[in-house]
């Protein structure tokens, strides 16, 4: 056995795919992509991590003061996908994340984040959507960290799972650590089935099963990319895996 690898013994990894960890390997956990940001900086990032981009994926961002990161990702392999990120904040930075993960098969499709608030004034929000079915599951694993001194953080969270099928899972692993005493920080967290109301009020209106089920994940996955200008293609990229349902 690989010295150091994790199994689902470690909380960060609790949900991951036994078989999966089995077949790390060191470059897969040393591998981090490093992005800072100056102060006033504002950058955003769009990451599609599909049939040709499984494995473990992880990301560090320092985030200088007054900068902002965006960083929108959608989770679709056919096989275990993890995307990990580590962000430090400093005086009076953002961080906003959009992620979904989404498929069938047996594959286990994670977010797992720590999001540092090391100064004062500075703000999170982070919104996860899974949308599974088969034997699939999407997992959200979310860290907020808060200094002593970073007083007057407001970070959030929020995590929604959908289920297509009995058989798919979702799970959700909020988790907070405040040392400072004038701060705003939210989680919350939700798993369901479709909405068969919807369903049914479009379906009587003449609208195919699979338009209105590709209509209701749409609303859904949406809310994850809210903060985007742009996110035809992401929501496009989330969709497009619904055509390999059976």
């Amino acid at each position: 056995m690989l010295e150091g690898r994790p199994t689902t013994h470690d909380e960060d990894w609790r949900y991951a795919d036994p078989a999966a960890l089995e077949a790390l390997v060191p470059a897969d956990l040393d591998a981090w992509h490093d992005t800072v940001l100056a102060p006033g900086e504002t950058r955003a990032k769009d990451l599609v991590l599909d049939a040709g981009h499984p494995g473990v994926h992880r990301v560090r961002i320092d985030v200088g003061a007054g900068a902002r990161a965006e960083l929108f990702a959608v989770l679709s392999a056919p096989a275990y996908t993890r995307l990990e990120v580590e962000v430090t904040l400093h005086d009076g930075a953002h961080f906003e994340l959009g992620g979904v993960t989404i498929g069938g098969g047996d594959a286990v499709r994670e977010i797992v984040t720590r999001v540092n608030h090391a100064e004062p004034n500075a703000t999170s929000n982070q919104v996860v959507r899974s949308v599974h079915w088969g034997a699939s599951v999407g997992n959200f694993l979310g860290r907020l960290a808060v200094a002593r001194d970073a007083q007057k953080t407001d970070a959030a969270q929020s995590f929604k799972g959908l289920l297509l099928e009995r058989g798919a899972s979702a799970n959700a692993k909020p988790e907070l650590e405040i040392f400072a005493d004038d701060v705003k920080c939210a989680h919350g967290a939700a798993v369901g089935q479709m909405d068969e109301a919807a369903r049914f009020y479009m379906a009587a209106r003449g609208l195919p099963p699979e338009a209105a089920q590709a209509l209701l994940v749409r609303a859904f996955v949406a809310d994850a990319f809210a903060a985007h200008g742009e996110p035809d293609a992401l929501l496009e990229a989330a969709l497009s895996v619904l055509d390999s349902r059976t």
